[in-house]
């Protein structure tokens, strides 16, 4: 093992006791597998320390907000069915496996000035607020699928440009159609957000000012 000098940093023989460059004592193979014994005890110190702050902040905003109700949670099931059945496979493993639901705003939610909503995501922490609108205001299922389609692509660490983008660009696939849902509520707010989010969707010369994705209409 090769010895380095502490106060000029040469490397000397590792049978040498004495720098020869500026005579400093050199540091035993005992001190230098203590100093490193040290440091990596420090270390996961350091980790251990991370992961409980984490988790305590995690359990502080689980245990801020009240769960979702019997009714709420069948309500939710349903909705992911539809999305199982539309092929949304790794939405719907979010969705199912990791997501955390909750029917009001954690102390961080609430701290935190917004519009009216469906519902909410805390990334990474993979909790989903369902607010009243979520269960009032949605035709279906199906309408309900999408505002959790769109909560899904925050759960990947998506922005709300392709929340959007994404959720428009598949309603076909989710069955979620201009011919059923026109009067919608849901339907509208969505396609108004759309627009301002993701413009580029709405300004084509197929379609002038209409939508870009609506090839036949």
């Amino acid at each position: 093992m090769q010895k380095k000098c502490l106060d000029c940093r040469l490397v000397n023989y590792p049978q040498l006791e004495i720098c020869v460059r500026c005579g400093a004592g050199l540091p035993s193979a005992t001190r230098v597998r203590t100093f490193w014994r040290a440091i990596v005890r420090r270390a996961w110190i350091c980790v251990v320390v991370i992961i409980i702050v984490i988790g305590g902040f995690y359990l502080s905003l689980i245990g801020s907000a009240k769960r979702l109700t019997l009714v709420q949670k069948q309500t939710v099931a349903r909705a992911i069915d539809v999305l199982r059945e539309r092929g949304f496979t790794d939405e719907v493993f979010l969705l199912e496996h990791v997501t955390a639901y909750r029917a009001e705003d954690n102390w961080l939610n609430a701290s935190v000035p917004k519009e009216n909503a469906y519902a909410a995501t805390n990334f990474p922490f993979e909790i989903m607020t369902l607010y009243d609108d979520f269960f009032a205001y949605p035709r279906d299922d199906v309408e309900r699928a999408a505002v959790l389609l769109h909560e899904a692509k925050h759960l990947q660490g998506k922005d709300e440009h392709d929340a959007y983008e994404f959720v428009w660009k598949n309603r076909e696939q989710l069955g979620w159609t201009r011919e059923y849902y026109r009067d919608s509520p849901v339907w509208h707010n969505t396609r108004n957000q759309t627009r301002e989010v993701v413009p580029i969707l709405f300004v084509c010369e197929f379609n002038e000012a209409l939508d870009c994705t609506e090839t036949t209409r």
